[in-house]
């Protein structure tokens, strides 16, 4: 008689992998750095100069950002740094000011890739499968953008 089916609890998540041709260092800066993450920050449709960026980058640490979309809604997104490992990784929590009761949790992984960086983002504990792929689309413009600041 077969046992009981075992029935998963977990919340979608997902993982995207970039190569970017500069060193870990200057990647882990334009994560780091407000200055530098207000010129790449936000999916593909933010509107050029919204970009604003606050990063206290150390473990309990606190970040906040916002930009405005090309159809004039703004977004703002905050959390808490829960691993910080200069040129290597960066994890955080992640909540939207209209919906902080979904925090999800972002890791970021950086390794050495010749000349270049292999970046692994994986955000993990969304609410359900839509904020997963709304986030798929927001993640993968920004890394576009990333790469275009990096170049």
């Amino acid at each position: 008689m077969p046992g009981p089916i075992a029935v998963s609890a977990a919340r979608p998540a997902l993982t995207l992998k970039r190569r970017f041709n500069a060193p870990p260092a200057r990647v882990f800066e334009a994560w780091t750095d407000p200055k530098k993450l207000v010129c790449w920050f936000g999916p593909a449709e933010t509107r050029s100069g919204t970009v604003r960026a606050e990063m206290d980058v150390r473990v309990g640490g606190r970040f906040r950002a916002s930009f405005t979309t090309e159809d004039g809604e703004y977004h703002e997104v905050s959390g808490v740094y829960r691993e910080v490992v200069t040129h290597e990784r960066l994890s955080f929590t992640w909540g939207w000011y209209t919906m902080p009761e979904r925090e999800s949790l972002v890791t970021v992984t950086l390794r050495p890739d010749g000349d270049g960086t292999l970046l692994t983002l994986h955000h993990e504990r969304f609410f359900d499968e839509a904020a997963r792929d709304g986030h798929n689309r927001g993640w993968s413009g920004t890394l576009d953008k990333l790469e275009h600041f990096l170049a």
